[in-house]
């Protein structure tokens, strides 16, 4: 047996047989919930008690703008994000969970009909699968406007495989959100072999450069960080700084430096979880009706994007002005800031 074969085996039996509930958890990452928005949290009270109870999630990487698209829910379990997506995307949307483990996927077909009768309608299906290859299983190339995944990319034994069939099954403009473990350096051997460590997702945390450098390979050279959380580690063997990421990548033609054309975006208020404001990632804060300069990699993902017809972007790239001033920080600190990026 290969190693990526022993990996995906010990993962399954984990998830399928020895965790229950989340009171079976040995350690506290998978319990690393960030703060979930209010409208989010009215959802959960909609859902199936057992679905929740079966949730071993890190984030919350439920995207806003999603009426009428089709989700892909990577490593779905149990369903909980993919009934809350049934919810976002409404009756004119699809959601597709995809997982690996027969026990999980078997809560979530079987509350099917019960979420169904208590929305209204029927858009979500279950696939059994392996993230590494849903060509087998029928997902079909630029099918997808968003794909998510909750704390399971670190999972798997073959993650620029995993990557590689997200931004295959993408549309031009389509958009990977997921929340994942991320370390401050690569996870020694022994430790990512640990059926406890490599099951709670800290074994097989995803160094960030490898990751970076594995998306530039696939064509996407700009990655934004939404949110972040620090992960309290009950386990003294695991040295790296681990933490829990929400990221966000387009399926884009970007640049790999934030690049200035003297564009300006200004968001319309139009989304209505959020009116007020809204966040593109952690450093772009959008006031409602409050012009913003965005460099020209920010200005494609609003314009080219679901986001299109909630923002107005202004300028062409028909003049260029060098680097944009990109220094991550608070955008609401200062009226006068020459705006940053990533």
């Amino acid at each position: 047996m290969t190693a990526s074969i022993e990996i995906s085996e010990s993962v399954r039996y984990y998830y399928g047989q020895v965790l229950q509930s989340s009171n079976d958890l040995k350690t506290s990452a998978c319990c690393s919930i960030d703060a979930m928005p209010d409208y989010l949290k009215a959802l959960l009270k909609g859902l199936h008690p057992e679905v929740l109870e079966r949730f071993y999630g890190c984030g919350s990487p439920l995207p806003p703008a999603l009426w009428g698209k089709t989700v892909l829910d990577l490593g779905c379990g149990s369903g909980r994000d993919c009934y809350l997506l049934s919810k976002l995307v409404g009756p004119e949307g699809r959601v597709i969970g995809v997982d690996m483990t027969p026990e999980q996927l078997e809560v979530a077909v079987r509350h099917r009909d019960w979420h169904a009768e208590r929305f209204g309608y029927a858009n979500v299906e279950f696939l059994h699968g392996h993230i590494e290859n849903l060509a087998a299983i029928g997902i079909e190339d630029s099918s997808i406007d968003v794909v998510i995944s909750n704390c399971v990319i670190n999972l798997s034994p073959e993650k620029p495989r995993v990557l590689a069939e997200i931004f295959r099954v993408l549309k031009p403009g389509g958009e990977l959100y997921f929340s994942d473990v991320f370390a401050d350096r690569r996870i020694p051997a022994p430790l990512r072999q640990d059926p406890v460590l490599l099951g709670e997702c800290l074994g097989g945390a995803l160094y960030w450069e490898d990751f970076r450098r594995i998306l530039h390979e696939l064509g996407c050279p700009d990655v934004r960080v939404v949110k972040q959380n620090s992960i309290s580690l009950d386990d003294p063997e695991v040295a790296a700084k681990i933490g829990m990421v929400t990221v966000s990548a387009f399926k884009l033609p970007l640049e790999d430096r934030c690049e200035d054309y003297g564009q300006v975006a200004c968001y319309l208020g139009t989304i209505p979880e959020h009116l007020h404001a809204f966040d593109l990632d952690d450093h772009h804060h959008f006031e409602t009706g409050r012009p913003l300069r965005v460099c020209g990699n920010t200005a494609d993902m609003l314009s080219a994007s679901r986001y299109a017809q909630h923002f107005q972007v202004l300028g062409e790239k028909s003049r260029h002005f060098g680097l944009f001033d990109c220094t991550p920080g608070s955008q609401t600190e200062s009226g006068t800031s020459n705006g940053l990026c990533c």
